[in-house]
C-alpha cells in the first residue's frame, strides 16, 4: 500500500508554513513534501519533524525569482554558477531534514530552456548530491499549468535521465501531469515506473482530491503497488472544501495515509 506525504505547499494552508506540520501528523500523515524549505529555519523544521515523527520526503530547490515568472533554473544557460549554489543550499536544509530526494525545476522555454545545459546542471547536482546518498529528481509539467515549461513528457524525462547517466538522478513522476498532458496513466506507470523516485497525485480536471475527477485512483494505487515502488506519494492536489473536509478520498480510494 502506497505511503502518503502532506504537500504543505497544497493542504493546510489556512494555517502558518510552521504549523502545518502539526496538522499533517494530526490527520495521519506520517511524511511531508512542499516547494519552498527556505521560507523557515531549517532548525525550526528540524525540530517540528521530529515533534510529530515526521519524515521530510521532497523538497524543491531554489525555482529562481518566482515573482519574476521563473520556474526553475537547471535548464536555462548561463546560469551554472548560481545553480551550483542552489544546490549547495538545499543540501545545507536536506542533509539537517533527512530528506533523499530533491526536484530540480527545468525553467521554461522562452527563458532560453535547453537540453545541453539541463544535462549538464544535473550532473553538477547529481556529483553533489551523491556523497550524502540525495537523489535528484526531475518532472514532466503540463503547459496548461506551467506554458512554457521546458519538460512536458515522461519519454523525454527518460531520455535525459538516460544522458545524464547518474545512479542518483530519477523521475518525479506526478499522476495529475502525465493525464493532462498524455494520458494512458496504468500503462505509463508499468513502462516508466523502473526511473521513479517519487509519486505525486491530484485529478483533473480541477486538480483536486484523487477521489473525484477523471481518474480511478484505486487503480492507480494498486499499479504502483504492482510496479514494486515502496517510496511516498505526494498528496500535490488543491483541497476542494478544505483540507480536513477533502481527506475522505484515502477511504474511498482503498488506501490509508499512514
Amino acid at each position: 500500500m502506497p505511503r502518503f506525504a502532506a504537500n504543505l505547499s497544497f493542504l493546510f494552508t489556512e494555517l502558518p508554513f510552521l504549523e502545518r506540520f502539526e496538522a499533517a501528523a494530526k490527520a495521519g500523515f506520517r511524511a511531508v513534501e512542499y516547494l519552498n524549505p527556505f521560507e523557515a529555519p531549517k532548525a525550526e523544521i528540524a525540530a517540528r519533524l521530529q515533534a510529530h515523527g515526521l519524515t521530510q520526503a521532497l523538497f524543491n530547490m531554489a525555482h529562481g525569482d518566482w515573482t519574476k515568472g521563473e520556474r526553475g533554473m537547471s535548464a536555462i544557460p548561463g546560469r551554472t554558477a548560481e545553480f551550483e549554489k542552489s544546490v549547495a543550499a538545499a543540501l545545507d536544509y536536506a542533509t539537517t531534514l533527512g530528506c533523499k530526494r530533491l526536484f530540480a525545476m527545468a525553467g521554461l522555454r522562452h527563458h532560453g530552456a535547453e537540453r545541453a545545459a539541463y544535462v549538464a546542471n544535473l550532473r553538477i547536482a547529481a556529483r553533489m548530491c551523491a556523497p550524502h546518498g540525495i537523489d535528484v529528481i526531475i518532472e514532466p509539467i503540463n503547459t496548461r499549468d506551467i506554458p512554457g515549461y521546458f519538460l512536458n513528457l515522461t519519454e523525454d524525462a527518460r531520455s535525459i535521465i538516460h544522458e545524464v547517466a547518474a545512479p542518483n538522478v530519477g523521475l518525479q513522476f506526478d499522476i495529475y501531469h502525465r493525464q493532462v498532458m498524455q494520458g494512458d496513466v496504468i500503462m505509463a506507470i508499468r513502462e516508466f515506473g523502473p526511473l521513479a523516485r517519487h509519486y505525486q497525485i491530484a485529478n483533473p480536471p480541477d486538480r483536486g482530491e484523487p477521489d473525484e475527477g477523471e481518474l480511478n485512483y484505486r487503480s492507480i494505487f494498486a499499479a504502483i503497488d504492482a510496479s514494486g515502488y515502496t517510496g511516498f506519494v505526494g498528496c500535490e492536489y488543491k483541497p476542494r472544501a478544505g483540507t480536513l473536509a477533502g481527506l475522505g478520498w484515502p477511504a474511498r480510494c482503498g488506501v490509508t495515509l499512514g
